[in-house]
């Protein structure tokens, strides 16, 4: 994204190091909740969410001894009743401690039947992590690590742009 009157009407609300200090954070909370465990799931919902649980196994591959496992989940977010596909397969994740990783908690809709996907098998312990949780749900899912907590109104949208080094996110 260049630098242009477009990005001039959108406040930042993380900026790069801000981001990359949330992820630290959630991921020492990850390691917290989760070491007595010989790996763990790491489950990002395609695009950010990949992006970010990608950069929680870095973090997590130098602070603790545990193996974080990457899981790609593809959903269509305008239909998210279609079958949902996971880069693993359920026997891989089955009976494992699973975290779903996303970039923004909105109303819950995409993470809820995430959730939903993963209950067909056993699980040890499910848990969500987000960058930034909205307070504006009509799901009963909550994120249990998140980077920033924003009341916003139904009007404002966050936006969190994950190309190249410069990360953000932005409120407009």
């Amino acid at each position: 994204m260049s630098n242009n009157s477009t990005s001039e009407l959108k406040d930042i609300i993380l900026d790069s190091n801000a981001i990359n200090n949330k992820l630290r954070r959630i991921a020492f909370q990850i390691y917290e909740a989760n070491i007595n465990e010989k790996d763990i799931i790491l489950a990002g919902i395609d695009a950010n969410g990949y992006i970010l649980a990608k950069k929680l196994k870095t973090i997590l591959s130098k602070i603790s001894p545990i193996t974080p496992i990457l899981c790609k989940i593809t959903i269509d977010k305008k239909n998210p009743r279609l079958p949902i596909k996971t880069s693993i397969q359920p026997e891989d994740y089955q009976n494992k401690s699973v975290v779903l990783i996303d970039d923004v908690l909105n109303s819950g809709t995409t993470l809820i039947y995430c959730v939903k996907h993963f209950l067909n098998v056993p699980l040890k312990q499910f848990k969500t992590a987000v960058l930034v949780n909205r307070n504006h749900k009509k799901f009963p899912v909550k994120a249990d690590y998140k980077g920033i907590s924003l009341s916003t109104s139904l009007h404002e949208h966050v936006q969190v742009d994950l190309e190249g080094k410069d990360w953000k996110a932005y409120l407009n």
